[in-house]
């Protein structure tokens, strides 16, 4: 039987890289050696390189994202398994690579990467299909910020991040005026574009969405406890926050939010893992924004849920290969 050459690539240009690694480990220890034979694959910004079961690094050929063995064998992939978190993973460089190559890979296309990566961006598309957001004012690089007429606008406390989304990086909770320019300045270090939003006084939870065996589903809600103010890096990363699967939340409340981050998944075209961040607000979920590549090693909050809804991981990700494989 011939087996399908997956290579699960991870790394990326961000600081959340170090996460990617592990969550490219998991998917690598985890897909089923009987069908596939699995590769890795690190792309960083100075490099990007193929590691051998030595842990070896070799030179990729970006021509046609092979990899050359020795003089007579070259190694080139069926599918890639796309687990880089952010840059250029997340937003579509690299989706947008592969399709003009003709390099198939899991996940959502280019346009949906692109889309989603982009926060104001998402949540107006999805406005048009009914879900709801916090109130926002958008603000790029050297725009003049009037202080006044935002605090009026959103009224305090308000919520000030990059528009791109990363890892939590250069968000500030803003709850005095005098505080507002400067967190701009900490948004704008990551970002040329910024967001500043209403705050939402609720519960926070993240959703996984998945497109399993032809049907969407949502593997589960988690409930954010942060210890901090909010969900931030920290909480996310070193453990400052507690995060309860299932959330706690009445059945009438849990429906809608199912039927919500569908519909969002669906309304967007997407394809994949997917994990949405809403704020639970009396019954209704306002959408924050959508992932689609979010944190997959054993820490992250998708492999839990799947846990508990009873899909092995081995399951979850040979799904998205052969998804990909029959594009």
């Amino acid at each position: 039987m011939n087996k399908t050459n997956v290579a699960v690539v991870m790394g990326g240009y961000s600081d959340e890289y170090k996460v990617s690694l592990k969550s490219g480990q998991l998917i690598f220890d985890s897909l089923d050696r009987y069908i596939y034979d699995v590769y890795k694959i690190v792309i960083l910004k100075d490099e990007w390189y193929f590691l051998d079961e030595n842990e070896n690094k070799q030179e990729i050929n970006k021509g046609d994202f092979s990899v050359k063995l020795s003089d007579e064998k070259t190694l080139k992939f069926d599918v890639c398994f796309n687990i880089i978190h952010g840059t250029p993973g997340e937003n579509g460089i690299l989706q947008a690579y592969w399709d003009a190559i003709g390099q198939k890979y899991t996940g959502c296309d280019f346009y949906q990467s692109a889309l989603t990566f982009n926060k104001k961006d998402t949540l107006a598309v999805l406005s048009k299909y009914g879900i709801p957001s916090a109130k926002s004012v958008y603000l790029r690089k050297g725009e003049e910020i009037n202080v006044d007429e935002i605090v009026e606008n959103l009224k305090l406390p308000v919520f000030v991040k990059p528009n791109q989304s990363g890892s939590s990086l250069g968000i500030s909770k803003v709850k005095e005026k005098s505080e507002l320019i400067a967190a701009t300045e900490i948004a704008f270090k990551e970002d040329d574009e910024i967001l500043i939003e209403s705050f939402l006084d609720g519960m926070e939870v993240s959703v996984g969405v998945i497109d399993y065996k032809g049907e969407t589903i949502v593997l589960g809600i988690t409930e954010i406890v942060p210890q901090n103010e909010f969900f931030d890096y920290e909480a996310k990363y070193e453990g400052a926050s507690e995060e309860i699967t299932p959330a706690r939340i009445d059945d009438e409340t849990r429906i809608r939010v199912e039927e919500i981050a569908k519909r969002a998944y669906n309304s967007l075209g997407m394809s994949g893992f997917s994990r949405s961040e809403f704020i639970l607000m009396n019954g209704t979920p306002y959408m924050l924004e959508m992932n689609t590549n979010p944190g997959f090693s054993p820490a992250s909050i998708l492999p839990q849920q799947a846990k508990i809804y009873g899909i092995s991981i081995k399951d979850l990700c040979g799904n998205e290969v052969e998804k990909a494989f029959k594009k």
